[in-house]
Protein backbone atom coordinates (compact mmCIF):
# COMPACT_ATOMS: atom_id res chain seq x y z
CA UNK A 1 0.00 0.00 0.00
CA UNK A 2 1.33 3.41 -0.27
CA UNK A 3 2.83 5.00 2.42
CA UNK A 4 1.93 8.34 3.68
CA UNK A 5 5.31 11.15 3.37
CA UNK A 6 4.92 12.13 7.30
CA UNK A 7 7.00 10.15 9.75
CA UNK A 8 7.25 9.18 12.99
CA UNK A 9 3.82 10.91 14.43
CA UNK A 10 2.83 8.65 16.82
CA UNK A 11 6.16 9.35 18.37
CA UNK A 12 5.18 12.75 18.49
CA UNK A 13 1.21 12.17 19.37
CA UNK A 14 2.64 10.15 22.56
CA UNK A 15 5.02 13.31 23.48
CA UNK A 16 1.84 15.19 22.52
CA UNK A 17 -0.32 13.65 25.36
CA UNK A 18 2.85 13.14 27.77
CA UNK A 19 3.44 17.19 27.73
CA UNK A 20 -0.60 17.63 28.11
CA UNK A 21 -0.81 15.43 31.29
CA UNK A 22 2.01 16.56 33.02
CA UNK A 23 0.88 20.42 32.73
CA UNK A 24 -2.75 19.26 33.36
CA UNK A 25 -1.65 16.98 36.79
CA UNK A 26 0.23 19.89 37.74
CA UNK A 27 -2.27 22.59 37.28
CA UNK A 28 -5.53 20.10 38.68
CA UNK A 29 -3.02 19.85 41.73
CA UNK A 30 -1.73 23.25 42.51
CA UNK A 31 1.75 22.62 41.79
CA UNK A 32 0.68 25.64 39.07
CA UNK A 33 -1.46 27.59 40.65
CA UNK A 34 -4.55 29.50 39.83
CA UNK A 35 -3.62 32.63 38.03
CA UNK A 36 0.10 31.86 37.62
CA UNK A 37 1.56 32.97 34.32
CA UNK A 38 3.04 29.80 32.05
CA UNK A 39 6.41 31.16 30.33
CA UNK A 40 7.74 28.96 27.59
CA UNK A 41 10.92 28.92 28.60
CA UNK A 42 9.99 27.38 32.65
CA UNK A 43 7.97 24.97 30.68
CA UNK A 44 10.88 23.90 28.24
CA UNK A 45 13.57 23.59 30.86
CA UNK A 46 11.13 22.09 33.41
CA UNK A 47 9.63 19.03 30.76
CA UNK A 48 12.81 18.62 28.81
CA UNK A 49 11.21 19.07 25.82
CA UNK A 50 10.71 21.71 22.73
CA UNK A 51 8.52 24.58 22.15
CA UNK A 52 6.21 22.98 19.94
CA UNK A 53 4.50 20.32 21.96
CA UNK A 54 4.10 22.57 25.00
CA UNK A 55 2.49 24.95 22.51
CA UNK A 56 0.38 22.23 21.54
CA UNK A 57 -0.46 20.92 24.71
CA UNK A 58 -1.20 24.60 26.11
CA UNK A 59 -3.67 24.89 23.64
CA UNK A 60 -5.41 21.54 24.49
CA UNK A 61 -5.68 22.98 27.91
CA UNK A 62 -6.83 26.63 26.71
CA UNK A 63 -9.77 24.66 25.16
CA UNK A 64 -10.60 22.46 28.57
CA UNK A 65 -10.25 25.49 30.41
CA UNK A 66 -7.51 25.32 32.78
CA UNK A 67 -5.03 27.98 30.74
CA UNK A 68 -6.55 31.77 29.01
CA UNK A 69 -4.19 32.86 26.52
CA UNK A 70 -3.82 36.48 26.02
CA UNK A 71 -2.50 36.38 22.19
CA UNK A 72 1.15 38.34 21.94
CA UNK A 73 1.00 38.85 25.69
CA UNK A 74 0.85 35.90 28.18
CA UNK A 75 -0.53 32.73 29.26
CA UNK A 76 -1.85 31.43 32.63
CA UNK A 77 -3.30 29.33 34.99
CA UNK A 78 -7.50 29.56 34.64
CA UNK A 79 -8.82 30.88 37.96
CA UNK A 80 -11.03 28.36 39.75
CA UNK A 81 -14.53 30.24 38.74
CA UNK A 82 -17.99 29.07 39.85
CA UNK A 83 -19.96 29.30 36.89
CA UNK A 84 -17.49 27.54 34.50
CA UNK A 85 -17.70 24.75 36.96
CA UNK A 86 -21.37 24.61 37.34
CA UNK A 87 -21.43 24.05 33.26
CA UNK A 88 -18.98 21.75 33.04
CA UNK A 89 -20.52 19.79 36.16
CA UNK A 90 -24.29 19.65 34.57
CA UNK A 91 -22.31 18.26 31.76
CA UNK A 92 -20.54 15.48 33.00
CA UNK A 93 -24.01 14.73 34.96
CA UNK A 94 -25.32 14.24 31.76
CA UNK A 95 -22.74 12.45 30.23
CA UNK A 96 -22.24 9.87 33.24
CA UNK A 97 -25.85 9.45 33.69
CA UNK A 98 -26.07 8.42 29.45
CA UNK A 99 -23.12 6.11 30.24
CA UNK A 100 -24.73 4.13 32.94
CA UNK A 101 -27.66 3.86 31.07
CA UNK A 102 -26.44 2.33 27.83
CA UNK A 103 -23.77 0.37 30.62
CA UNK A 104 -26.11 -1.21 33.25
CA UNK A 105 -27.38 -4.52 30.50
CA UNK A 106 -23.96 -4.65 29.57
CA UNK A 107 -21.99 -5.58 32.32
CA UNK A 108 -20.55 -8.32 33.90
CA UNK A 109 -19.13 -9.02 37.06
CA UNK A 110 -15.53 -7.94 36.11
CA UNK A 111 -17.33 -4.59 35.68
CA UNK A 112 -18.89 -4.48 38.90
CA UNK A 113 -15.87 -5.71 41.14
CA UNK A 114 -13.49 -2.90 39.00
CA UNK A 115 -16.28 -0.62 40.32
CA UNK A 116 -16.13 -2.11 44.03
CA UNK A 117 -12.73 -2.30 44.18
CA UNK A 118 -12.01 1.78 42.64
CA UNK A 119 -14.52 2.47 45.77
CA UNK A 120 -12.66 0.45 47.88
CA UNK A 121 -9.56 2.71 47.28
CA UNK A 122 -11.47 5.68 47.40
CA UNK A 123 -12.41 5.02 50.58
CA UNK A 124 -8.64 4.31 51.48
CA UNK A 125 -7.47 6.84 50.01
CA UNK A 126 -9.83 9.91 51.82
CA UNK A 127 -8.96 7.74 55.23
CA UNK A 128 -5.43 8.23 54.73
CA UNK A 129 -5.90 11.62 53.32
CA UNK A 130 -4.24 11.10 50.12
CA UNK A 131 -6.34 13.30 48.23
CA UNK A 132 -4.61 12.52 44.45
CA UNK A 133 -5.44 8.79 44.92
CA UNK A 134 -8.88 9.24 46.22
CA UNK A 135 -9.18 11.39 42.78
CA UNK A 136 -7.69 8.71 40.69
CA UNK A 137 -9.69 5.85 42.13
CA UNK A 138 -13.04 8.37 41.73
CA UNK A 139 -11.64 8.32 37.86
CA UNK A 140 -11.18 4.68 37.78
CA UNK A 141 -14.64 4.08 39.25
CA UNK A 142 -16.61 6.22 36.89
CA UNK A 143 -14.80 5.19 34.04
CA UNK A 144 -16.02 1.71 34.27
CA UNK A 145 -19.44 2.71 32.77
CA UNK A 146 -17.58 5.20 30.74
CA UNK A 147 -15.88 1.87 28.64
CA UNK A 148 -18.90 -0.60 29.16
CA UNK A 149 -20.97 1.70 27.47
CA UNK A 150 -19.95 1.20 24.34
CA UNK A 151 -19.92 4.40 22.91
CA UNK A 152 -16.36 6.06 22.43
CA UNK A 153 -17.91 9.71 21.91
CA UNK A 154 -18.76 9.62 25.76
CA UNK A 155 -15.44 9.30 26.68
CA UNK A 156 -14.43 11.96 24.30
CA UNK A 157 -16.31 14.67 25.72
CA UNK A 158 -16.05 13.62 29.32
CA UNK A 159 -12.38 14.13 28.68
CA UNK A 160 -13.20 17.53 27.62
CA UNK A 161 -15.26 18.92 31.04
CA UNK A 162 -13.29 16.71 33.26
CA UNK A 163 -10.36 18.69 33.54
CA UNK A 164 -12.12 21.61 34.99
CA UNK A 165 -14.37 19.68 37.51
CA UNK A 166 -10.66 17.66 38.86
CA UNK A 167 -9.52 20.68 40.74
CA UNK A 168 -13.23 21.50 42.51
CA UNK A 169 -12.53 17.31 42.81
CA UNK A 170 -8.98 17.71 44.76
CA UNK A 171 -10.70 20.07 47.08
CA UNK A 172 -13.72 18.35 47.50
CA UNK A 173 -11.76 15.22 48.84
CA UNK A 174 -9.17 16.84 51.14
CA UNK A 175 -12.14 17.79 53.34
CA UNK A 176 -14.58 15.97 54.97
CA UNK A 177 -17.52 16.59 52.41
CA UNK A 178 -15.96 14.07 50.20
CA UNK A 179 -16.79 11.17 52.33
CA UNK A 180 -20.48 11.94 50.85
CA UNK A 181 -19.37 10.11 47.88
CA UNK A 182 -18.07 6.83 48.84
CA UNK A 183 -22.12 6.37 49.93
CA UNK A 184 -22.97 7.69 46.93
CA UNK A 185 -20.78 5.26 44.92
CA UNK A 186 -22.44 2.42 46.93
CA UNK A 187 -25.60 2.85 45.78
CA UNK A 188 -24.50 3.34 42.12
CA UNK A 189 -23.24 0.16 42.16
CA UNK A 190 -25.82 -1.61 44.47
CA UNK A 191 -28.00 -0.24 41.77
CA UNK A 192 -25.58 -1.60 38.68
CA UNK A 193 -25.46 -5.04 40.13
CA UNK A 194 -29.19 -5.60 40.20
CA UNK A 195 -29.42 -4.13 37.20
CA UNK A 196 -31.80 -1.36 37.95
CA UNK A 197 -30.90 1.52 35.27
CA UNK A 198 -33.02 4.16 36.45
CA UNK A 199 -32.03 4.11 39.60
CA UNK A 200 -28.41 3.85 38.80
CA UNK A 201 -28.63 6.62 36.65
CA UNK A 202 -30.46 9.05 39.19
CA UNK A 203 -27.82 7.75 41.69
CA UNK A 204 -24.56 8.75 39.30
CA UNK A 205 -26.77 12.22 38.43
CA UNK A 206 -27.31 12.72 41.94
CA UNK A 207 -23.40 12.16 42.88
CA UNK A 208 -22.43 14.24 40.03
CA UNK A 209 -24.70 17.13 40.98
CA UNK A 210 -23.25 16.99 45.13
CA UNK A 211 -19.93 18.16 43.50
CA UNK A 212 -18.94 21.46 45.06
CA UNK A 213 -16.42 23.12 46.74
CA UNK A 214 -15.93 22.49 50.26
Amino acid sequence: MPVPAAQGVHRRDLLRDRVYASLRDAIVEGTLAPGEQLRDADLEAWLGVSRTPIREALQRLEQVGLVTTRPGRSTSVTPIDSETTRHAQQVAAGLQELAVRLAVPRMGEQDLAAMRGANERFAAALDAQDTVAALSADDDFHAVALRAAGNPLLRAHFAQVSPVLRRVELRRFGSGAGRASVEQHERVLAACAAGDVETAARAVRENWHSLQEP
